[in-house]
Parts: C-alpha cells; sequence; structure tokens
C-alpha cells in the first residue's frame, strides 16, 4: 500500500515528549503514530459524513 505523508503542528513540549517515548520504545515516530492510530476504533459508516 502506497505511503502518504502527514504534516501536523504540536508543541515543544509535546513533541520532545513524542520524542523521548519512542527513544525508549526504540521505535521510530512514525511507528509510534501508526501504533496509536491502529488502537483507534474503526468508524461507523454511517456516522462518516462529507465535508
Amino acid at each position: 500500500m502506497p505511503k502518504k505523508e502527514l504534516h501536523i503542528r504540536i508543541t515543544e513540549r509535546r513533541m520532545n515528549k513524542l520524542r523521548l517515548y519512542a527513544a525508549q520504545k526504540d521505535k521510530t515516530i512514525t511507528q509510534i503514530v501508526e501504533d496509536l492510530l491502529d488502537t483507534l476504533p474503526e468508524p461507523q459508516k454511517e456516522s462518516i459524513t462529507a465535508g
């Protein structure tokens, strides 16, 4: 599956927290974000709105 890029703005404090967490887990920030996204429930089709 092709990869897409995601650009977000977060505070320096949160970025530092994310970097430290990733280093402690020996993972990349991308892996941490993907793992978190994988824990989200699947959206219900009827609740998705175009917009």
